[in-house]
């Protein structure tokens, strides 16, 4: 079957999922933003025609732990327009795509210039690129603190790309400051306290 037609199939039946479970404007808003990355991406590629193939590991996949993945939706939010192109950045980190990984995720700030989800996410997948807290990845990093500077986000995810570059002095920093500006209710609170302390276990300062 032509590789359009079944992606068309997939929108339609994925619609139709949705509409026969009454799903609000939020969600219908995060699958459409994700459905219009994959039909982006299928149309980049141009290779509908070619046979499959199995796929094989890259060396330059990056890890992302789940437990992250959680946090991050925690803090700032799920199933949302802009946080559909976190998930398009992680599926291509993992391939070992960066380089797409992290344009995929400029091309959200495009269409969402002042989304903090997004200015947090860029900065992991410019530190992701380029295998440490480059310049770039500081300058987003920076950008989401302007955009919300009461937000535990950015320090946190400042701190956990310092962490995974080996800087544990800088993590640490971050990582309280992310702790103080973390509300006492939040369920990711004790998480950030936890790492602390792990950190402080690996590295004593």
């Amino acid at each position: 079957m032509n590789g359009w037609i079944s992606l068309a199939l997939i929108a339609g039946l994925t619609a139709f999922a949705f509409a026969c479970a009454r799903a609000g404007r939020l969600l219908w808003g995060g699958v459409i933003a994700a459905l219009s990355l994959g039909t982006g991406g299928y149309a980049l590629q141009q290779h509908a025609s070619w046979p499959s193939r199995l796929a094989r590991p890259d060396r330059n996949s990056v890890v992302i732990d789940p437990t992250t993945i959680a946090l991050r939706g925690a803090m700032l939010g799920q199933f949302t327009g802009d946080g559909a192109y976190l998930i398009a950045s992680d599926a291509l980190m993992r391939g070992g795509n960066r380089p797409s990984g992290a344009r995929v995720v400029a091309m959200g700030l495009n269409a969402y210039p002042r989304s903090l989800t997004l200015w947090t996410g860029y900065g992991t997948a410019i530190a992701q690129h380029d295998g440490t807290v480059s310049p770039a990845a500081v300058f987003a990093f920076d950008q989401a603190t302007r955009l919300a500077p009461a937000h535990p986000a950015p320090p946190y995810f400042r701190g956990l790309a310092y962490a995974e570059s080996g800087d544990f002095g800088a993590a640490r920093r971050y990582w309280l400051l992310a702790l103080a500006l973390t509300p006492p209710e939040a369920p990711y609170r004790s998480i950030i306290a936890d790492q602390i302390a792990t950190l402080d276990a690996v590295a004593p300062q």
